[in-house]
This record gives structure tokens, C-alpha cells and sequence, in this order.
């Protein structure tokens, strides 16, 4: 559309707007000086003739806003936004000096924009990822903070004619109401022009009898012109999407689902022009309003079904509070109203009942219960008091609150959620891109036809030719094939969540669906991994150092067994020490230096490899026994023995039930004693309970059963047997087995649920079957609509509502998954 948006010589050759008197400014631009308005379109468009960026000036199809418009004074200080509190909301590390921040472009209006910012930002200095989203206007940029500072990226935005902004879901929320509102007046346009050009359409129809017309010729003709003026309004305002998007993948080179539509369109109503000036031939002023309406109220209904399915992310920026209720002093009852982005680890707010939590902090003072089913899909209202966690997002439900933050911004669990659900939208799953090549031939196969058909019916009827032409281009539907599956998913990924399932990746769903096999960790999956020390058994020392030795070695683990001997540690009062150089070996334990001593704390097989003395008799007593023991030694020998015991999941039996219902295979691989993890097995029914299994040993097993043509999920805690749970074709983690920032699995359960694995289950199938369905419909109607208007069997109109209603039907029968059952 470069030609299209040429400027004449008083009209600014970058922004399009008037050159005032006596203002003379010429940039360079393709080997040609090109008029300028102002100083600031001259230092914009020499900033993208610097960087190399021409190529948007011809692949523009609408026109930037001024500099004077588009550098407000909040940019002007950009320094702010390299300042910690501020970034605090909307940034955060990406790596040891890497930092992502989440942002809203303004300024926008066409994907060459799109373009030309992820050009223009890739090549500043330390930015090492842009991803700019063109529908919702989101930005995610990282850079290297050693590097550059946000400040100057920002400023780079601004030196192209854009803002840049800290995400926000109101920006966002605004964004959809101007989709919405834009699409509704082009609705309403095209829907008067039809109903207009119809009064004088019908009239014209009802004139015709055998012998002739028994309207006069200027009455025809009259009628004629009043339908060209009502439908122009139709044509170049209500239609103008159609033509816009279609003349910019012709530039593209490509071929889009617009171009066959504006083709449509476009040749119907050139007909209708030159008939009515020439005053020979017919006019199809009617079916063009018709269809056009059509086509738009099929696409306004789809919008706003495609704006529902994707509200689940939007819905979770939402979640926090705009103000909270801070303490001056803790404790006291004094307290200011502040913004939640001012608030800092430490601050001691005041939640109200009916409030909603403003951060990840816990309860200081209080007893009340907090529904939390937006995060985690928890229908019940828990139980709070006082040392108890609060999410922030949960909702305060009976009695108020005092609770210290202790993590605000990106830093909170709903950030994380947020996301890990973009990071899966983000992905197009195998079957999405599949579609999406099929659309884009069948569309190039589509117009070889209506060619091909118009070409046919010119020899046998060339009164009807055209209309045959326009209803072979507009009644295919190729929107329907490359909406069949990604808004099946959307609508999946949002129900998942509600129902404590988070899928983080785009292949997810499909791959859930297919699992005939699941694979369960045992500590803190099948268990609820709150293991209690029930025995210290010395062979050397007294209990009490073995256990202060033991805590040593564990200082900073995050393993069940960790947390259980530092807790039982601190209970007795044992003394500090500093271990050097520990290290820990994955599925067998920790070993480290103390007092100069090296010790190893683990499984006794792994203890023994350290001195070679043979198991006692103790040990091989209580290893057979059924429940977790680990050994401690160093090189002198074995030096004690540690026994646990952990609860059963309550909901761990029905869970399998279900799931051996649901026709799919279950083993336990973990690495604690057989013993105990063939205790458990019985427990829940599951015959294929193997322990004393390294990592190196799982995955072996796990490959084993994929040769064996089994499609495997693995269920863990997110951040152990990291190869086990990538090589699974879907890998699941316990929602608080791990921090979510650092989740890599495929599935997160936030409510720690087993129950949620058959729900999610049961709608990844039921996922798949509605995508099929919306396939098998898409490809259906195709072939059953397309050769009918070959034949001249449908009207042009009746091609609109044809195409409209196929996209919305793949729409709403994706919304289906919404519901239960």
C-alpha cells in the first residue's frame, strides 16, 4: 500500500500531516528527499533511515501519529522507569543480569508498526528478545541490564514515533472495547446501507413479469443511482478491513482470507458501477450491503466469542487490587490507603472482609477464609489464621485480616500463573501450524476455481457469471480451518485453570489427551511430602550430633527429607555449623565437607560407596521395612540412621481410581526404598511400583515404555528428574513442589490436587474431539458449499451468511468446553 499512502507535496511525507507555510525539512528517504512537517518527523524518520529500517515506509498501510502527538510528557522523563520501585510491577529477572519487562505499545496501527519496533529494538544494544504481540499490543523485551537500561529502550521506542508503556490490563481492556465499539459501528452501517438499498431493490424485483419491466427506465435508472449512494458508505467504511488486509498481503506476497472476500466484493460492486453509469447490464448493489453485513455480523459475533475464550489471562492481570489498606505501625490500627504497586516486602496491610488480597504475604492477625479458586480452581473457602499463606488475588471472605507481604509484582505466584498461561498462548501446537498451511493453499485453490468457474459460465450464461464468481470466493471458509483448533485451545486452557489445571505449553492439551500412561514420583506426589523424622538410629555418635550433622549438610535444600531433619534439628536445639563445598548428587543424596571431614547423607548404597563397609544389619532391618530411610557416613564408616514417614495424599486413591477408569496405565518410579514405594503401590492399587530407581533409571524405564508404543505423562514435583520429565510427551508438577517461575513441566496442578489430573484429562479429550468436529465441519462445508455455488445454486448473499456461519459455529462449539461435563 506504499502507493496508496503516498503523500502529495503539502503533506508530511512520514506523519501525512499539513506542511505549514514556510516550513522547509527534507529527509532522504529510498534516494529521494521527502517533505517533512516538523523537526520531530525529521528526527524520527532519519532515526529509521539510520537503522536500516526503510522498508516500512513501503510496507505501511496506515499512517503513524505525529511526533508532536506521540512524545507525551511522561516520556520525557524516562529515567523513572530504570527506577527499582517502579520497575517493580511490571519487571523482572530473567537471569542473573537479565531482565524482561512486560510493556504496552501505543501508537500502533498496522503490522509493518509491529515490525518495524521488533527491527528497531533487536538491534539496541544488550536486547536479547522482542516479541511484540500486534492483536493485544503486548510487548516483552529482555536485555542485559550490564548493557543498557530500560530507559533507553524506551527512548529508542519513542525515536520511531511510538509509546511504550508498563503493561496494563485496563491499556489492554481498552484496546477491546475499541475493537468492539469500531466493529459495532461498521455493523450498523452496513446493516442501514442493506435495509436502504432493499426498499429500492425490491420495487425493481416486483417490476419484472414476462413481457418485460413495468417500471420506466428513468424510474430504474434512479433507482439504480440511489442504491450506488447508499452502498458506497457500505463499500469504502464497513468493508474497508476487507480491503486493507487483503492489499497488504498482496505486498506481502502472500495470500490471505481477506483477499478472496475483497476480490468478492470488490468485482460485484465494479459491476454494479459501470452498469449503472453505462446504464446497461445488471446491479448487485443488493447482495453486495447483504453480504457485506453478513459477513461483518458474522465476524463482530466471533469477536466477541474469540475476546470471551481469551478473557482467562486478562481475568488473572485483574486479580489484584487497584489500593490496599497499609498500617502506619505494626501493631496499631491507623492505616493509609496507598497503591498496591507502593507496597514493599515487610508492609503489614489490613484486608477487609470481601477484599481482595494485594500480595503473597502471611497472616499476622485474624482468623477468616479465603477462596483462592481463581489461582488454584479450589471451589471451598480455606481456612486462614495467624502464620497461614495468603495468595495474593485470593479473596477474603469472612473476617478481616493483617497480613505482612512478603512478595509484590512479578515476584507473586498470580505473576507467575500470568505467565506461564502467555508463555502456552504464546506456542502454536503442531496441529495449529498444520491448519494454518492448509488454510493458506486452500485459499490459493479457491481463487484457481472461482477463475476457473467464471471463465465456464461466461460460455454457457454471462448474465450470471459474475454472481457465480463473487458466491464461489465469498462462500468458501477458510477462517473456519485456521480457527478450529486455536480457539478449542484457548477455551481449554481457560477452563483447565479454572479447574486448578495450568498448562504451560501449547502442545499440552493435545498431548494430555492422548496419555495411556501416567507416571507418579512418590515424596510429595502420591505423599503429601510433609515427612516427620520418627527415628534416629547412631552407630557412632549420639542422636543429637548425628542430627545437628545431618542439618548441616542439608542447609538450603528444598527436598521433603531437607526440610524434615532442619526442622527436627531446630526442635532439639542443635548448635550451627558451616559445611564447605556440598554438593548434591540427583537421586542419591548430599555430600560435603565438615570440620575438613568429607560425609555423605543419602541412600545407604550411596553412603556405602564412600567407606565399602557392608550394610548392618540395623540398616537392611529398617530399609526393608517400608518406610524412607537414608543413611549418614563419611570414610570412617556408617554414622547413622534416619527414619521418615509421610502421609498419603487423602485424595490419592479416588484420584487413581478415576484415572484407571479413564483407561490409561499407572506406575510409581521413585527413588526411596522398594519397600516403601511398594507399600504405597498397594495402597492405591498400583501394581508397577518400583523403587531404589536413579534418575538414569527412570528414563530408561520411561523410554522403554514409549518403544512399547506408550504416550507417557509424567507427574512430578517440577524441578527433579528434570530428563525424565522432558522426555515424557507430557510432563505434570505439583503446583507447590517447586517455585512456578522455575517450573519447566508441560501441566502445573496450582491446587496440588490429584483429583484435577482426571478433570483435565477429561477435557483434553473431550478438547480433541471438538477440534476434530470443527474440522471435520470446516472441510465439510467446503466441499458441500463450494461446488453449489459452482452450479450457481447460491447467491451471493446467501454465500455471506454461509461463510459467517461456518466460522461462528467452529466458535461457539469451541465455547462448549466451557461448560462442564
Amino acid at each position: 500500500m506504499g502507493a496508496i499512502l503516498e503523500q502529495n507535496s503539502a503533506s508530511c511525507y512520514h506523519c501525512g500531516l499539513p506542511i505549514p507555510a514556510g516550513v522547509e525539512i527534507n529527509v532522504v528517504i529510498d534516494t529521494a528527499p521527502r517533505a517533512m512537517c516538523c523537526t520531530g518527523c525529521q528526527a524520527v524518520a532519519e532515526a529509521i533511515v539510520a537503522s536500516g529500517l526503510t522498508e516500512y515506509y513501503r510496507h505501511r498501510d496506515a499512517l503513524p501519529e505525529s511526533p508532536r502527538e506521540a512524545l507525551p510528557t511522561a516520556l520525557r522523563e524516562l529515567g523513572l522507569f530504570d527506577h527499582p520501585d517502579v520497575q517493580k510491577s511490571f519487571v523482572r529477572a530473567a537471569g542473573e543480569h537479565e531482565r524482561e519487562a512486560a510493556l504496552i505499545l501505543e501508537g500502533i496501527t498496522c503490522t509493518a508498526c509491529v515490525w518495524l519496533n521488533e527491527a528497531h529494538l533487536r538491534r539496541q544494544p544488550g536486547v536479547t528478545a522482542v516479541d511484540i504481540n500486534y492483536a493485544t499490543r503486548r510487548a516483552r523485551v529482555r536485555w542485559d541490564a550490564r548493557v543498557t537500561k530500560l530507559s533507553a529502550l524506551l527512548e529508542a521506542v519513542a525515536a520511531i514515533g511510538y509509546r511504550a508503556h508498563p503493561y496494563d490490563a485496563a491499556r489492554a481492556e481498552e484496546l477491546a472495547q475499541k475493537e468492539r465499539k469500531t466493529g459495532l459501528w461498521r455493523l450498523f452501517v452496513a446493516g442501514f446501507g442493506m435495509m436502504q438499498v432493499m426498499m429500492y431493490a425490491v420495487p425493481v424485483y416486483l417490476a419484472q413479469t414476462d413481457s418485460g419491466s413495468d417500471m420506466t427506465p428513468d424510474i430504474e435508472l434512479l433507482m439504480r443511482w440511489a442504491s450506488l449512494i447508499l452502498t458506497l458508505p457500505v463499500v469504502l467504511y464497513s468493508a474497508a478491513p476487507f480491503f486493507v488486509n487483503a492489499w497488504r498481503d498482496l505486498k506481502l506476497r502472500r495470500l490471505g482470507m481477506d483477499v478472496p472476500v475483497a476480490l468478492g466484493v470488490g468485482s460485484a460492486f465494479a459491476a454494479s458501477l459501470w452498469a449503472t453509469l453505462s446504464g446497461a447490464g445488471e446491479v448487485y448493489f443488493d447482495s453486495v450491503t447483504m453480504f457485506v453485513f453478513f459477513l461483518l455480523g458474522g465476524r463482530y459475533l466471533e469477536m466477541m466469542a474469540r475476546q470471551k475464550a481469551v478473557r482467562s489471562v486478562e481475568t488473572l492481570a485483574r486479580a489484584l487490587p487497584a489500593l490496599a489498606a497499609r498500617f502506619l505501625n505494626w501493631p496499631g490500627v491507623a492505616c493509609e490507603r496507598v497503591a498496591v504497586a507502593e507496597l514493599k516486602p515487610g508492609d503489614v496491610v489490613q484486608i477487609a472482609p470481601g477484599e481482595t488480597v494485594p500480595a503473597d504475604g502471611e497472616v499476622l492477625a485474624g482468623v477468616s477464609m479465603a477462596d483462592e479458586s481463581l489461582l488454584t480452581g479450589e471451589s471451598r473457602p480455606l481456612p486462614k489464621t495467624v502464620g497461614a499463606a495468603l495468595i495474593g488475588g485470593s479473596v477474603n471472605v469472612t473476617s478481616p485480616l493483617a497480613m505482612r507481604v512478603l512478595r509484590v509484582g512479578e515476584a507473586t505466584r498470580l505473576a507467575a500463573i500470568t505467565r506461564l498461561m502467555e508463555r502456552a498462548a504464546a506456542e502454536k501446537p503442531h496441529l495449529v501450524h498444520l491448519a494454518d498451511r492448509v488454510a493458506g493453499r486452500f485459499i490459493v485453490a479457491v481463487l484457481l476455481l472461482a477463475v476457473a468457474t467464471a471463465l465456464v459460465w461466461w460460455q454457457l450464461d454471462p448474465a450470471r457469471a459474475l454472481w457465480v464468481f463473487v458466491a464461489v470466493l465469498v462462500v468458501s471458509c477458510p477462517c473456519a480451518l485456521s480457527l478450529a483448533t486455536p480457539v478449542a485451545l484457548t477455551v481449554a486452557t481457560g477452563a483447565l485453570a479454572r479447574r486448578g489445571v495450568l498448562v504451560t505449553r501449547g502442545h499440552a492439551i493435545e498431548a494430555l489427551a492422548r496419555a495411556d500412561h501416567f507416571i507418579f514420583d512418590k515424596t510429595g506426589t502420591l505423599t503429601l511430602g510433609q515427612l516427620a523424622l520418627v527415628e534416629t538410629i547412631t552407630l557412632r555418635d549420639t542422636p543429637e550430633a548425628a542430627l545437628a550433622l545431618a542439618s548441616v549438610l542439608e542447609q538450603g535444600s528444598e527436598h521433603p527429607l531437607g526440610r524434615a531433619l532442619r526442622e527436627a534439628a531446630s526442635a532439639q536445639g542443635a548448635g550451627h555449623r558451616l559445611a564447605a563445598e556440598v554438593r548434591a548428587v540427583t537421586g542419591a543424596g548430599v555430600l560435603g565437607l565438615v570440620d575438613g571431614v568429607e560425609w555423605r547423607l543419602g541412600r545407604p548404597d550411596f553412603v556405602a560407596a564412600l567407606h565399602g563397609e557392608p550394610m548392618p544389619d540395623e540398616i537392611a532391618e529398617k530399609v526393608g521395612a517400608g518406610d524412607t530411610v537414608i543413611a549418614l557416613g563419611s570414610a570412617a564408616g556408617w554414622q547413622a540412621l534416619f527414619r521418615f514417614t509421610d502421609g498419603m495424599r487423602p485424595e490419592a486413591a479416588a484420584a487413581m481410581a478415576a484415572l484407571r477408569h479413564a483407561r490409561v496405565k499407572l506406575s510409581i518410579f521413585s527413588g526411596d526404598a522398594p519397600a516403601a514405594v511398594r507399600r504405597v503401590g498397594d495402597v492405591l492399587a498400583i501394581a508397577d511400583a518400583r523403587g531404589g530407581m536413579t534418575p538414569e533409571d527412570k528414563h530408561a524405564a520411561l523410554v522403554g515404555l514409549q518403544e512399547a508404543g506408550g504416550v507417557v505423562a509424567m507427574v512430578g514435583d517440577g524441578v527433579n528428574d528434570a530428563p525424565v520429565l522432558a522426555q515424557a510427551q507430557v510432563s505434570i508438577a505439583m503446583g507447590g513442589g517447586a517455585d512456578l517461575a522455575r517450573a519447566q513441566a508441560d501441566i502445573v496442578l496450582l491446587g496440588n490436587d490429584l483429583a484435577a489430573l482426571h478433570a483435565g484429562l477429561l477435557l483434553a479429550r473431550r478438547t480433541v474431539r471438538i477440534v476434530r468436529q470443527n474440522l471435520a465441519w470446516a472441510f465439510a462445508y467446503n466441499l458441500l458449499a463450494i461446488p453449489l455455488a459452482m452450479t450457481g445454486w447460491v447467491a451471493p448473499w446467501m454465500a455471506g451468511i454461509g461463510m459467517s456461519a461456518s466460522s461462528l459455529l467452529v466458535v461457539l462449539n469451541a465455547l462448549r468446553l466451557q461448560r462442564g461435563g
